[in-house]
């Protein structure tokens, strides 16, 4: 997991981390603890799955249906993580080639981008779950709303990280 000092370029002094990076920091962790626990749970769902169809010869049934949904929140809540630890999926070898203006420049470029994929993430995720709310998930019972729940999660994450990012590099121009 990256940390604020993880974050903080080469050759510059390590800063002592403000409240608003610990809880952000906090808050990405909490994404991987979550997304870990349900890893757990989906591989020990299957382990039953198995063990149900090929020893009880009794399948589970509600076992796909939560892996899917589990499969969404691991996803979403890693990927929001990711914004946080700058560990999303990036190409920078040409933009860190650049000289000092159009790095910056890049890079708010870039967060601008996911601020706005993840305003449109929240937003539709929103509307897919207000939409969804009386219909149930097959063999498990629970709103299709929970589906939707994860993007709507990731989508305000992605905004609050790399806002912060932009704030954070306007207020330290030599940040990264």
């Amino acid at each position: 997991m990256s940390t604020y000092s993880d974050r903080v370029p080469a050759g510059e002094g390590v800063a002592t981390p403000s409240a608003v990076d610990r809880t952000l920091d906090g808050i990405a962790h909490a994404c991987i603890v979550v997304s870990g626990v349900l890893l757990v749970f989906l591989i020990a769902s299957f382990g039953w799955l198995v063990f149900g169809r090929y020893v009880l010869n009794d399948t589970p049934t509600w076992v796909e249906q939560s892996s899917l949904l589990i499969v969404v929140y691991v996803t979403c809540l890693g990927a929001a993580a990711g914004v946080r630890n700058k560990t999303h999926l990036s190409i920078d070898f040409i933009r860190e080639g650049l000289p000092a203006i159009p790095r910056a420049l890049m890079r708010h470029v870039a967060d601008v981008f996911v601020v706005l994929f993840g305003a449109f993430m929240a937003w539709q995720g929103g509307i897919m779950v207000l939409d969804n709310i009386g219909r149930p998930i097959p063999m498990i019972g629970l709103s299709e709303s929970w589906r939707a729940l994860p993007l709507v999660i990731c989508g305000a994450l992605m905004v609050l990280f790399s806002f912060v990012n932009i704030v954070q590099r306007l207020v330290t121009p030599s940040g990264s």
